[in-house]
């Protein structure tokens, strides 16, 4: 499981601003012709980056995590920096890494995503190294190597939460087990009175050492997983029977971090993460092996981004959350004049807010509409923006 118990650090961005049109950005190629797909058009990415400060980088919909908090060890950083482009055998690639010198301030973590809610059903592919060993340092971590999509959580056992976890290495085990990669299909979770969560999980215990090609087919009320073109797990309910496919649009993601620092020993050790390419074809069943030859014909063609998805599945109108109110509600911030911070906290994933209290996150100003943890201002319906700072 993906222990994912948290919304990105950046304010997804509304569907509404998701171009049904190709963004080809090639350096002035045409797109393949597959690049207009049925359904809900395609994503591809082919990470032909300089940094993550590089303009085509956002303008891509690409988002890194730069905070603290979870998941993963308490305390530890995500660092925008801990995202790179190296060449590997003449080709861009995403890298995502990760350290630790076994202490919760020596630890930092890396994420990179697609900051819109607009990926749900279709066929999901990417081509992913995944590492064993340190690139320096001892080795022994607890460290987790993913691929997946998620939706925020906006209250406990939310019932359109999603959550597809594609891909998570364990190389050195976690969670109490061994080596194993995971495939999990989520329906939701709980952080009271202890965290827990309904899923359906699927391991293989071996090594994943290596670039493999990663393959998920979300259709008609079944997540198909497949690893080199090999299914490993066809996912429909939990062992409750509670439905496992995905309720609303997702984000795409990738994240690098430790689980805990039992596994350390001394000294500094760095673990990197690979991705080689990125597709999506929404509304689409697309087998594996069409999947990686359609992005070799965007690589032939010499694009390296397109994205037509239109999002054009319209999420479901969450439920109204019993709330709580305050004893004391809050005076709202008049309009017209600039908000004031000053007494408000900074947002932080792990604390429970009820309705009418006040954070500040991302130079806002932000008032909880119900009860929430772990739902970032300005991602969902549970925050109301008073203004900007």
């Amino acid at each position: 499981m993906s222990r994912s118990i948290r919304t990105t650090t950046a304010a997804l961005t509304s569907l509404a601003t998701a171009a049904a049109t190709a963004l080809i950005l090639s350096g002035g190629a045409d797109a393949s012709p597959a690049a207009a797909a049925a359904g809900c058009g395609v994503l591809f990415d082919d990470f032909h980056y300089a940094s993550p400060t590089d303009g085509a980088f956002g303008q891509a919909g690409w988002t890194t995590r730069n905070d603290v908090g979870s998941p993963g060890v308490p305390g530890a950083r995500w660092l925008t920096g801990n995202i790179s482009f190296p060449a590997v055998n003449g080709e861009r690639v995403a890298q995502l890494t990760a350290t630790t010198d076994g202490s919760a301030a020596g630890t930092t973590h890396a994420e990179l995503y697609q900051n819109q809610l607009r990926f749900f059903e279709g066929t999901y592919a990417s081509r992913v190294r995944f590492t064993d060993a340190p690139d320096s340092g001892p080795d022994g971590d607890h460290v987790n190597e993913t691929y997946f999509t998620i939706s925020p959580l906006r209250y406990d056992r939310d019932p359109l939460y999603s959550e597809l976890d594609f891909s998570e290495y364990l190389p050195n085990g976690g969670w109490g087990g061994s080596q194993a990669n995971y495939q999990t299909s989520w329906y939701t979770y709980w952080n009271n009175p202890t965290w827990d969560g309904l899923r359906t999980s699927t391991a293989q215990n071996r090594s994943m050492a290596g670039w493999h090609d990663i393959v998920t087919q979300v259709s008609g009320g079944h997540v198909k997983y497949y690893i080199d073109g090999v299914l490993t797990a066809d996912h429909t309910t939990d062992a409750q029977g509670n439905p496992v496919y995905p309720r609303t649009p997702m984000s795409i993601n990738y994240n690098m971090w430790f689980i805990d620092t039992a596994g350390h020993t001394s000294g500094n050790s760095v673990y990197t993460e690979q991705v080689d390419w990125t597709y999506y074809a929404g509304n689409q069943v697309v087998s594996p092996s069409d999947a990686v030859a359609q992005a070799g014909q965007y690589r032939s063609a010499g694009t390296s981004h397109v994205d037509s998805v239109s999002g054009c599945t319209t999420p479901t109108t969450p439920p109204a959350p019993t709330s709580t109110k305050p004893t004391t509600p809050t005076t709202p911030t008049t309009p017209s004049q600039p908000a004031n911070c000053s007494a408000a906290p900074e947002w932080d994933w792990g604390t429970v807010y009820l309705e009418g209290q006040r954070v500040k996150h991302n130079a806002h100003l932000w008032q909880a509409n119900w009860w929430t943890q772990g739902s970032e201002p300005g991602l969902t319906a549970q925050w109301r923006d008073l203004g900007h700072c």
